[in-house]
C-alpha cells in the first residue's frame, strides 16, 4: 500500500475549493483512492468556534491545531484499513497554516502544550502546494462571497499569503503556484506539480544548481521567508553503479526527520528520484551500510521563497567564500530570478565536482 499525504494551502481566495475538485478528478483517474481532510478553520468558525468567540486567539488556535492533528490521525488510520494500492490524503490546509495566525510566543506555547515540535508538524506531510491568493496578481477576482469564514480585505489577504508562505518555508517539497497564467492554467500547473511529486508517470526531477558567493547568513536568517535547516547526508553502498542511494537527517533545534533517497541520472538536469520517510531506528540501521569511500556531508540549508520560487542554498563548513543554490523547475528552459542579495558566479548543473557525492569523496 502506498499512502501519500499532501497539503493544499494558500492565501484567502486562492482557488483551493476548485483545486480540490480538480485533484479528485485527476488522481481518481490515475487509480488513486483520494481522501480529503477538510479545512478545520472553516469547520470551527462556521460552527461558532472562532478567535472572537473564544477567550483569546491562543485558546482558539489551540482548539484548531488539536482538532487538525486528531483529524489527520483518523484519516491515516482509516487509510491503512482500505483495500487500495494507492491512497492520496489531501489536507485542505495543514498544521503549519496556524502559525501564520499567531505570534511566535503563542505558537511556541502551543507546541509545548501539545508535546510536539515544528519540524514534526511541518515535515509530516510529503509535499505542500501553496496557491497564491487572487489578491496578488488577479485582484479583479478577489471576493469574500464564496466562503462565510473569510473576512480579509484584498490587502490583508496578500499579507496573509506572505505569512503562510513563510510558515511553510523549510519543508523539503514546497511549491508555490502563482497567478502568472489564467485560472484554468493555474489548476493544470497544480496537477502537474502534484503528479511530479507522486511520480506519475515517473518521479522526474529537474534541478538546476548555481555556484554563488558566500551569502550574508545574518541577512538570510532575518528574512521571514527564509529558514535554516540542518542536514547530515550519508551515502550507502550500492551495487548498481547507475544509482545513488543516501540517507538524510534533516531538521532544526534538536528535532529531526529522516529520509532515504534513490537517484538515477537521465540527463544533465533530469533525474529519477524516489524518496521514502524513515523512522529514527530505520535510519540508524541503514547507517551501518554507509559507503566508507565517502564521508557524511554536513551542511546548513537555507530554504528561501522569492517571487514564488523556492531556492535551497547549501552552506558547507569547508567553504568560506562560496555556496551552492539549487532550484527545482518544471521545464529545462524555465526562467529563474535570483534576489539581489545572492551573487551568482555561474551555473554548475551537471558538473560533478559540485555534486554532494563528489564533495563527500575521501581521496
Amino acid at each position: 500500500m502506498d499512502i501519500q499525504k499532501i497539503v493544499i494551502t494558500g492565501g484567502p481566495c486562492a482557488g483551493k475549493s476548485t483545486a480540490l475538485s480538480w485533484i479528485q478528478k485527476a488522481f481518481t483517474h490515475m487509480g488513486y483512492t483520494v481522501l480529503f481532510v477538510s479545512e478545520t478553520a472553516t469547520e470551527l468558525i462556521s460552527g461558532g468556534v472562532a478567535p472572537w468567540t473564544c477567550g483569546c486567539n491562543r485558546d482558539y488556535q489551540l482548539c484548531q491545531i488539536s482538532m487538525q492533528i486528531e483529524k489527520e490521525r483518523i484519516y491515516t488510520r482509516a487509510a491503512h484499513t482500505m483495500p487500495a494500492d494507492k491512497i492520496l490524503i489531501v489536507h485542505d490546509r495543514g498544521a503549519l497554516d496556524n502559525k501564520a495566525y499567531m505570534t511566535e510566543a503563542e505558537f511556541d506555547g502551543i507546541l509545548e502544550e501539545l508535546h510536539t515540535n515544528e519540524v514534526e508538524l511541518r515535515d509530516g506531510y510529503g509535499a505542500v502546494f501553496h496557491l497564491v491568493t487572487a489578491a496578488k496578481g488577479a485582484e479583479e477576482f478577489y471576493t469574500l462571497s464564496n466562503n462565510a469564514a473569510r473576512t480579509e480585505t484584498a490587502e490583508q489577504a496578500a499579507e496573509m499569503d506572505d505569512k503562510i508562505i513563510a510558515a511553510w518555508t523549510g519543508h523539503p517539497h514546497f511549491r508555490v503556484i502563482d497567478n502568472s497564467t489564467d485560472f484554468e492554467q493555474k489548476m493544470h500547473r497544480l496537477i502537474a506539480e502534484i503528479s511530479s511529486f507522486l511520480g506519475e508517470p515517473e518521479p522526474m526531477e529537474i534541478e538546476r544548481r548555481f555556484l554563488i558567493r558566500y551569502p550574508d547568513l545574518e541577512l538570510l536568517e532575518r528574512l521571514p521567508n527564509c529558514r535554516r535547516i540542518e542536514i547530515i547526508q550519508t551515502y550507502l553502498t550500492c551495487p548498481d553503479g547507475h544509482e545513488e542511494v543516501r540517507v538524510r537527517q534533516r531538521g532544526e533545534d534538536g528535532h529531526y526527520v529522516y529520509f532515504k533517497t534513490i537517484k538515477r541520472a537521465v540527463s544533465g538536469v533530469k533525474r529519477v528520484e524516489i524518496e521514502e520517510r524513515l523512522t529514527q531506528e530505520e535510519y540508524l540501521t541503514l547507517l551501518m551500510e554507509a559507503d566508507m569511500n565517502y564521508r557524511p556531508i554536513r551542511k546548513n540549508r537555507y530554504c528561501l521563497t522569492y517571487q514564488n520560487q523556492y531556492f535551497e542554498i547549501d552552506v558547507y563548513p569547508f567553504w568560506k567564500d562560496q555556496a551552492i543554490a539549487e532550484i527545482e523547475v518544471q521545464s529545462e528552459d524555465a526562467v529563474i530570478t535570483f534576489p539581489d542579495f545572492i551573487e551568482v558566479i555561474r551555473e554548475v548543473t551537471g558538473e560533478e565536482r559540485f555534486q554532494n557525492k563528489f564533495l563527500a569523496r575521501i581521496d
